[in-house]
C-alpha cells in the first residue's frame, strides 16, 4: 500500500491549503475541550451519559463508518471493479442498518447494557462474555491501525510527512479529544466530520465527471477500457468476489455479504451500536441507524464514482487495469491521484480536511469502543470489581491512551493488502459473522445455553481462519473478497450448527431470567417507544423511516440490474 516514489509531495499544498487544515484541528480540539465539561462520571465519559438527540447519533453513526474503510477502500474498489461496489452499501448495509434500528435496539437500549459484550453476559454468562470482549479489544485496535496506517501513507505521498509524523500528529489529536471529552467529544466530532467529508468528496466528484465528459463520457469509457461493460452493472459481480461462476457469485455476495458479514457487522459491532446506545431516549436509539441509513444509500455517489473516474481518467491507475503500472501504484491510492489532477489550490485543503476527518472519525470510534469495552467488560469485570466510579472513569481515559498506543503498533499489518477491502473484510469474517450467528440465536432461540455461546463463537472464528489459512496456501483458489465471503459463511455455519448441537446437551438458564434478553420471553411493551414529546409525529416512526430508505434503496438497485 504505497505510492509510487517521486522527487517530492503529490501535491502542491499552499499556504491557504494548510491555514484550512490548522482551522480543521483547531475546531476537532476545540470540541473536545468544551465536550469535557459535561463528563463527570464514567457513564458520561463512555456513554455520553444517553442524552444526545437522534440526529446527532444518526450522523455520528454513518460518519464513524467513513473511515479507511470507505475513502481508500470503496474508492479502490470503484476503480477495480466499477458499479458492483455498490453492494457494500445496498446489500451489505442498509436492510441490517434497518433491522438493527427495528429489532436490535430495544433489546439492547431496553435491557440497559453499556455495551455489546455486556449484553451477552446477561444471556450466557462469563464464558461468551469474555471471549467477545476480548475478540472485540482485537478487532477494534487492528481496525484502528487500518486508519492510522492509510493517513500516514497519504500524507507522506501528498504533504511530504514521513509516516512516523503522520501517525504521531493523528494519534495526538484524536487522543486530546477523546481523552478529555469522551464519547461526546467523539460524537459530536463525528457529525462535524461528516460535514467536511461530504464537502471534500462532492467537489472531487462534480469536477471529474465535467473532466470524464460526464456520466455518459464515463460509461462509454469504461466500456472500452478493460473490464468492459460488466463494471457498469451490478449483478453478478464475478470480479468483485472472485468467484467465476455467475450463480455462486450472487449467492456468495446476497449470503456472504448482503446477511453474514453485513447483519454481523451493523448489528453487534459495538463501535456503531455505541452511537445508538447513547441516544436520549428509546425512540431515539431505534431512529439512529435508520437516520444513518439515509446518507449511506446515497454515499456511493462521491466514493464508488470518483473510483471510476480514477480508473480512466488517472494515467497510472489506468496503467494498472492494463496491467502495465509503474511499480508501487495500487488501487488503494485512485483517490489521492484524483485529488492531485483535478484540485487546485483551497479546495486542495478541503479535500484533504476531508481525508484527515475519515481518518479520524474511524480511529475514534474504534477507540472509544475499545475504551468502554476494556473498562467495563473487562476491567470493571475481571480485574478490579466494585471500586468507586471515579476510578472507573480513570481507567477509561487509561484505556484510550493505551488503545492508542497499541493502534500504532497494529498499523503496520495492513502493508501487505493491496487492497484495504481484502484486509477489512477478512477481520470482519473472523470477528463479526460468528457473533452474528450467535446473536441471532441467543435472541430467538431461548433454548440456547450458556455453553453454547461460548464454544459457537470460537468454533465460528476458527473456521473463517481455516478458510483464511487455506486460501493462503492455495488448496482453495480465491480472488478479491471472495476468502472473506466464504469465510464468512463458513464461521455462520459452523457457529450455528456447533451450538445447536451444544445446546441439545447442556442445560439452558432458566426463562425468568432471559426476560427482556429473549424475543419470545420479552412483553411488547417493554419493546416499544415514546410517541409523545420530541418522539411524536409520523416523520419519527422508526417503521416509516426504516420502509422509506428500504424503497430508496430498491429504487437505486434496479437502476443498475
Amino acid at each position: 500500500m504505497e505510492l509510487a516514489k517521486s522527487s517530492g509531495p503529490l501535491l502542491d499544498a499552499s499556504w491557504l491549503d494548510y491555514t484550512l487544515l490548522g482551522v480543521y484541528f483547531a475546531l476537532v480540539l476545540g470540541i473536545g475541550f468544551m465536550a469535557r465539561r459535561s463528563v463527570s462520571s464514567s457513564l458520561d465519559f463512555l456513554l455520553s451519559g444517553r442524552s444526545l438527540p437522534a440526529w446527532v447519533t444518526g450522523l455520528a453513526f454513518i460518519s464513524a463508518n467513513l473511515g479507511a474503510l470507505e475513502l481508500l477502500g470503496m474508492t479502490a474498489n470503484g476503480a477495480q471493479h466499477g458499479i458492483p461496489t455498490v453492494h457494500y452499501y445496498w446489500i451489505g448495509a442498509i436492510p441490517a442498518m434497518v433491522f438493527l434500528g427495528l429489532v436490535m435496539m430495544p433489546f439492547y437500549y431496553g435491557s440497559k447494557v453499556r455495551s455489546v459484550p455486556e449484553f451477552l453476559r446477561r444471556r450466557f454468562g462469563p464464558g461468551a462474555h469474555l471471549v467477545n470482549a476480548l475478540s472485540f479489544a482485537v478487532a477494534q485496535v487492528l481496525i484502528a491501525g487500518v486508519n492510522l496506517f492509510a493517513l500516514a501513507l497519504i500524507m507522506e505521498a501528498l504533504l511530504g510527512w514521513s509516516i512516523p509524523v503522520s501517525i504521531v500528529v493523528a494519534a495526538v489529536v484524536v487522543l486530546t479529544y477523546t481523552t478529555l471529552g469522551g464519547l461526546s467529544a467523539a460524537i459530536y466530532n463525528e457529525v462535524l466530520q461528516f460535514f467536511v467529508i461530504v464537502a471534500a468528496l462532492l467537489p472531487l466528484t462534480i469536477v471529474g465527471l465535467v473532466k470524464v465528459g460526464g456520466w455518459q463520457g464515463l460509461v462509454d469509457k469504461i466500456t472500452a477500457s478493460p473490464g468492459g461493460a460488466e463494471q457498469l452493472s451490478a449483478w453478478p459481480a464475478t470480479g468483485l468476489t472472485g468467484i467465476g461462476d455467475a450463480t455462486l457469485s450472487v449467492i456468495g455476495l446476497v449470503f456472504g455479504l448482503g446477511f453474514v458479514l453485513s447483519f454481523g457487522y451493523w448489528t453487534t459491532n459495538f463501535a456503531e451500536v455505541q452511537r445508538a446506545m447513547s441516544a436520549k431516549s428509546m425512540s431515539a436509539a431505534k431512529r439512529t441507524p435508520i437516520i444513518g441509513a439515509y446518507p449511506k444509500v446515497l454515499i456511493p455517489a462521491i466514493i464508488v464514482i470518483p473510483g471510476m473516474i480514477a480508473a480512466v481518467a488517472v494515467p497510472e491507475i489506468a496503467a494498472l487495469k492494463q496491467g502495465a503500472a509503474p511499480a508501487g501504484v495500487e488501487y488503494n491510492n485512485s483517490i489521492m491521484y484524483l485529488m492531485r489532477d483535478l484540485l487546485p489550490n483551497g479546495f486542495l485543503g478541503i479535500a484533504l480536511a476531508g481525508l484527515l476527518a475519515s481518518f479520524m472519525a474511524g480511529v475514534a470510534a474504534n477507540v472509544s469502543s475499545f475504551n468502554t469495552v476494556f473498562t467495563y467488560d473487562l476491567w470493571q469485570s475481571y480485574v478490579r470489581k466494585d471500586r468507586p466510579d471515579e476510578y472507573y472513569l480513570r481507567i477509561g481515559r487509561l484505556a484510550t491512551v493505551g488503545g492508542m498506543v497499541v493502534a500504532i503498533f497494529t498499523a503496520f499489518i495492513a502493508s501487505g493488502y493491496g487492497n484495504i477491502m481484502d484486509y477489512i473484510q477478512t477481520l470482519f469474517s473472523f470477528f463479526n459473522a460468528p457473533l452474528f450467528a450467535t446473536f441471532i440465536l441467543a435472541m430467538f432461540w431461548k433454548r440456547m445455553t450458556p455453553a453454547a455461546g461460548w464454544i459457537g463463537l470460537v468454533a465460528g472464528t476458527l473456521a473463517a481462519v481455516a478458510v483464511d489459512r487455506l486460501v493462503a496456501a492455495e488448496v482453495l483458489s480465491l480472488s478479491g473478497q471472495g476468502p472473506a465471503f466464504v469465510g464468512a459463511g463458513a464461521a455462520f455455519v459452523v457457529d450455528i450448527v456447533v451450538s445447536v448441537a451444544v445446546s441439545l446437551v447442556t442445560k439452558p438458564k432458566p426463562e425468568k431470567e432471559l426476560v427482556g434478553l429473549v424475543y419470545s420471553l420479552t412483553p411488547k411493551a417493554d419493546r416499544a417507544h415514546s410517541v409523545t414529546g420530541e418522539d411524536a409525529g409520523w416523520y419519527r416512526s422508526p417503521t416509516v423511516l426504516g420502509v422509506g430508505v428500504l424503497g430508496l434503496t430498491v429504487v437505486l438497485s434496479l437502476l443498475f440490474i
